[in-house]
């Protein structure tokens, strides 16, 4: 079962600072989730122009922020140390 939740709202005065906190069961539930959460943060990043970067913080559970340091238009990802 997939479980997604924002851990700050939309509509916000500052767009960069949007990120979505993911848990995953399966690898299927993960590609799917992961697509979506990058598509939701699409429009946000044009606003904010600035890219997505996507982090595994461990097994099945990911996070995708806008991030300033990935440049517009991309998305990068990282595993959290």
């Amino acid at each position: 079962m997939t479980t997604a939740f924002l851990e700050r709202p939309l509509a916000v005065e500052d767009p960069a600072s949007l990120s979505i906190d993911l848990h995953f069961s399966t690898a299927h539930e993960m590609h799917e989730g992961l697509d979506q959460a990058v598509a939701t943060l699409i429009e946000p990043a044009k606003e904010a122009v600035c890219g997505i970067l996507v982090t595994r913080l461990r097994p099945g559970r990911f996070t995708v922020a806008l991030d300033e340091s990935v440049p517009f238009g991309e998305t990068y990802e990282s595993i959290a140390a």
